[in-house]
């Protein structure tokens, strides 16, 4: 590993366990206000044949963890809300972390669906040097993500979990990545 690499990774790391620190002291999170619901999850990473096309990057898993904010904004019969996370890749690929603007729709059978946009950065490679790594031409990239999920009670869900970065050709290469696996949420 790279120390940039390193680096990165623990950037990441650092992260996620901020993020963690603030959803198990509950009673914290619910005073300030900020943290609305915690979500974990398993993700393949670099899947082929989805939005990216193909895949270069280790087939291995990535451990998302992500914070919903408060406070939301009522739009379009859902809530918009901030969303900030990061997927670590255990093989060594591609790693990110990112802050979306997320807006879910939740109907009464507990069934939800949430779609995003926000920003990423990541500790890929910009250019094609690597053939097992993807070429995603720019540090920053666009964060797309895509779940739907049900909601076990009022405080517990489960989902099936989107996610695309790529700088959507305002660079190149740009050869995007993509995710996909389950979570698990925990809402305050």
């Amino acid at each position: 590993m790279t120390p940039k690499l390193i680096l990165s990774v623990r950037a990441l790391v650092g992260l996620a366990v901020l993020i963690a620190a603030f959803a198990l002291d509950e009673g914290a999170a619910l005073a300030a206000g900020w943290v609305d619901e915690l979500k974990i999850g398993v993700l393949v990473h670099d899947v082929p044949d989805l939005w990216s096309g193909f895949r270069a990057e280790p087939s291995s898993v990535a451990i998302n963890i992500e914070a919903l904010l408060s406070p939301s904004v009522a739009f379009f019969g859902g809530a918009i809300r901030p969303a900030v996370g990061g997927s670590i890749d255990t093989e060594g690929g591609t790693s990110n972390a990112y802050i979306d603007a997320r807006w879910q729709y939740e109907t009464p059978s507990g069934i939800f669906f949430g779609l995003g946009l926000g920003a990423t950065v990541h500790d890929g490679q910009l250019e094609l040097k690597d053939l097992d790594r993807k070429a995603l031409g720019s540090r920053v990239l666009f964060h797309i993500p895509v779940e739907i999920g049900y909601r076990l009670d009022e405080h517990n869900s489960l989902s099936a979990y989107f996610e695309h970065m790529s700088n959507a050709n305002t660079a190149d290469p740009n050869e995007g990545l993509d995710r996909i696996g389950v979570r698990y949420g925990y809402r305050f």
